[in-house]
């Protein structure tokens, strides 16, 4: 008996082993996926567009899985070597720390977690397995030292003068690509709010107050109360309008979002979705939430995912740009392509010129189409970089809408 139970144990060990090394990059597959559906060509005059653009993406989620951004792999939707092939300029990279189980768009309790037995199985750091506090700082150094391994390909976004070294680099043979560091969810904050000065000192300069859940700071879209923000959030809004740190009210309640617009001194981003005109899924905005975030002078960030767009063709992106453009400004459109995101799309990074496609097949001048893909989301972030005490009054006034 004690032989069989000590073979049975070797086999466990053996077979835990095995899924330790395999399972993380097989459990990936199955949910960073590229759906395989046709794609249209893309033409010269689109690819040269394309290759002269400066290009933001304010949304992505790879730190979350069990790779390097610099390791070429055959999974998800972004590495260093895709990014560089769809010559993206600037990504941000998000920081998701809690998914609650049975996850759905409609209602999610906070007491579940998945991300816990990511952490366990993806072998990392034990700090990181039952601290949201530490997991984001987790992901903070992943990013960090993924910049350090790029052997210059990649360089940390913290200030708008490290903006502008970027956009003279790219202007060179190298290209360099900006990586900025933020957050999907403030409950990392686990309550206190000396830790958003910890977060800052890591290099987060963007973040959401919610994600799947309701938290302490505000109600999710996603939660069971859907509420507004909480005093504490309020506090916390405040604090990150002052020392730079742009706000994000993607994943938040409607009425979050308009308590959100309505406190705001400073430019809100919504990193990352789309619009119920276009999708009437209930966590894109609404007509009079993108009234509301360009009245802030902020903008909105477009994804490529069925959920954002209710189908993954490229022309239905360039559908959602041409409503927020009719209705507001084209300079309050942005790409938010929640890639990495346990999402399925048509494309991955390499492949974002189908977007520039599209924009050209829809009519888009040139200089609408530069604004789209990446100027409005720089202008956005380097005012959005430089903190409340250094800004001229005039920089904190609401813009003017236009298009109406």
């Amino acid at each position: 008996m004690r032989k069989i139970l000590l073979t049975l144990l070797g086999l466990s060990g053996i077979l835990l082993a095995i899924w330790l090394a395999v399972g993380p990059a097989w459990f990936e597959k199955q949910i960073n996926m590229i759906d395989g559906k046709p794609l249209p060509g893309i033409s010269a005059e689109a690819q040269n567009l394309h290759d002269s653009l400066m290009i933001v993406d304010l949304h992505g989620d790879t730190l979350l899985w069990k790779r390097k951004i610099t390791d070429s792999v055959d999974r998800g939707h972004i590495d260093l070597k895709r990014l560089q092939a769809g010559n993206i300029g600037l990504q941000i990279f998000s920081s998701v720390t809690k998914t609650p189980k049975g996850q759905n768009y409609d209602s999610n309790s906070a007491d579940t977690d998945n991300i816990t037995m990511l952490a366990i199985t993806q072998m990392q750091p034990m700090r990181t397995w039952f601290s949201l506090f530490e997991r984001q700082i987790y992901h903070a150094q992943k990013l960090d030292e993924a910049v350090e391994q790029s052997a210059g390909a990649m360089q940390t976004i913290n200030t708008a003068d490290d903006l502008d070294t970027l956009e003279t680099a790219r202007t060179g043979a190298d290209r360099p690509i900006g990586v900025l560091f933020s957050a999907e969810g403030l409950q990392t904050l686990e309550g206190d709010r000396a830790n958003l000065q910890k977060f800052y000192d890591a290099g987060m300069r963007m973040a959401g107050l919610v994600h799947f859940f309701d938290n302490e700071l505000a109600g999710s879209m996603h939660g069971e109360e859907k509420g507004g923000l909480t005093e504490f959030g309020r506090t916390i809004i405040r604090d990150m309008e002052d020392m730079g740190m742009i706000v994000d009210i993607a994943h938040s309640s409607h009425t979050t979002v308009a308590e959100i617009l309505k406190m705001a001194r400073r430019p809100v981003v919504s990193s990352h979705g789309g619009v119920q005109a276009v999708c009437g899924v209930n966590r894109n905005l609404t007509d009079d939430e993108i009234k509301g975030v360009a009245a802030t002078g902020g903008i909105i960030g477009l994804g490529y995912w069925d959920g954002a767009m209710c189908d993954t063709d490229p022309a239905t992106v360039a559908k959602a740009v041409k409503h927020v453009r009719d209705l507001v400004g084209i300079e309050y459109v942005a790409l938010g392509s929640d890639f990495d995101g346990a999402v399925t799309t048509r494309f991955d990074a390499s492949g974002v010129a189908q977007i520039t496609q599209a924009l050209m097949n829809a009519d888009f001048t040139e200089a609408e189409i530069r604004a789209v893909m990446g100027l409005n989301a720089m202008r956005i972030i380097r005012q959005g970089l430089v903190p409340m005490q250094d800004l001229p009054q005039e920089a904190v006034e609401p813009a003017s809408i236009s298009g109406q």
